[in-house]
């Protein structure tokens, strides 16, 4: 008992035990925030937009996870390292900011040229021309809200509060301008003017409460920065030929009805998944700092997943009856077996982006994306198209599945090399 009281006793003096515990209460209270919005609105959506409305929306999201990836680049991981690892040197944090937020400015007007050209070429996509175009407005917003700098510097307190504020004000903006079917394109528009406004007064305070220096763009930076980050892009960007590749098959095969009830269980998932992305986040800059307390970060992540995925799982006919309509009974299906995989995200976000990442292993972990994400890709086409909505979220499921072994093993081999 003395021996753990002392254990405790240390951990509350310790700098880094303090700034972790900081870093996953503001997390926390944000992730709070982003499911439990999400949660009012639902019902309320449903009721008015109708499935048909929701798989508008989530296929249009489903481009635009592809845009955000192609903007990201791989930067929320890599700048963040980066950053934390030489958070003492203002001038090289001031280089690295400057040369991530030119290098996805650029991204950014490459993604849209490309986005217009689908639109133009591809009937689905031309359908729904409008909500696609209204919802990448949130592509800039995420640009200039740099999360992942508030991250790396371990000041999740203003990243907290200001997504905050403003998922509360557009929450409620939700229930004044929407009121019909016809009005669901408002939605992704208010989201997409949220995102502006924070990350308008995201910048001001990195520019001036911590005096940043943003140098001009030079195309050499800026082409080594989005060199060197590649890795790790590719890395992000494989899934997605899975998962909201998945989404817009569905969208295409299936229709807009088909991709609503898709969504309506994901959405679930989406807020377990938050959870444990909080828990990484909040980890990541210590464990990149500190990878001998890796298996405190894979205890704690692991424990939290596997409760929140059999709460799901078991309580799913009960959030659909409660949070959707009779129209996405189906969702059921699609919440008990996405349920499944957020064990297997968990585990792979620990192998994964916490420990081959930080190991500074970027190939193997590209590696490992290419070969699950090719094979997720495969299965996608006959899956979807013979199976639904069922169909797109095996593919999800087997695909993360995969992913986590690979990661798992990989790993465990770094660990008994000492690499």
């Amino acid at each position: 008992m003395t021996n753990l009281r002392q254990k405790i006793s240390s951990l509350t003096k310790s700098k880094d035990a303090r700034t972790v515990a900081s870093n996953f209460v503001w997390l926390s209270l944000l992730q709070v925030a982003s499911y439990i919005f999400p949660l009012i609105t639902m019902p309320y959506l449903a009721h008015v937009i109708g499935v048909e409305g929701f798989g508008k929306i989530a296929f249009a999201m489903a481009i635009m996870v592809w845009i955000q990836t192609i903007a990201d680049w791989g930067f929320n991981l890599t700048a963040t390292r980066d950053v934390a690892q030489n958070r003492d040197n203002p001038e090289k944090v001031s280089e690295i900011f400057s040369n991530v937020l030119w290098a996805r400015c650029l991204l950014m007007f490459v993604s849209l040229a490309v986005l217009l050209l689908l639109i133009t070429v591809i009937p689905a996509f031309r359908e729904d021309w409008d909500v696609i175009l209204v919802s990448f407005l949130i592509i800039p917003g995420h640009i200039l809200f740099p999360d992942w700098f508030f991250q790396a510097v371990e000041k999740m307190k203003y990243l907290s509060i200001l997504n905050i504020i403003t998922k509360l004000v557009f929450t409620i903006a939700v229930f004044i301008f929407i009121k019909e079917s016809e009005d669901y394109i408002i939605q992704p528009l208010l989201t997409s003017i949220g995102y502006l406004i924070s990350g308008i007064i995201a910048l001001y305070i990195i520019v001036y409460k911590w005096s940043m220096n943003i140098h001009r763009p030079e195309i050499g930076a800026i082409w080594t920065t989005i060199k060197g980050s590649s890795n790790v892009f590719i890395n992000h960007l494989l899934p997605n030929l899975y998962n909201s590749f998945s989404t817009i098959l569905l969208g295409i095969f299936g229709g807009g009805g088909a991709v609503g009830i898709l969504d309506g269980g994901n959405k679930f998932v989406s807020i377990g998944n938050q959870i444990i992305h909080t828990i990484e986040r909040a980890f990541y800059p210590f464990i990149a700092r500190r990878l001998d307390k890796h298996h405190v970060y894979l205890m704690i992540n692991l424990s939290i997943a596997s409760i929140i995925a059999l709460c799901l799982f078991l309580a799913a006919p009960l959030l659909v009856k409660t949070f959707l309509t009779p129209e996405f009974s189906d969702s059921v299906w699609i919440l008990r077996i996405r349920a499944i995989s957020m064990i297997f995200y968990a585990i792979s976000n620990a192998y994964g982006k916490n420990y081959i990442l930080i190991k500074h292993q970027d190939k193997l972990l590209r590696q490992i994306s290419v070969r699950c994400s090719i094979v997720g890709f495969v299965i996608a086409w006959p899956m979807v198209y013979y199976l639904g909505y069922i169909g797109a979220s095996l593919t999800v499921t087997i695909s993360i599945s995969l992913i986590a072994i690979y990661s798992y093993i990989e790993a465990h081999k770094l660990m008994a090399n000492k690499q």
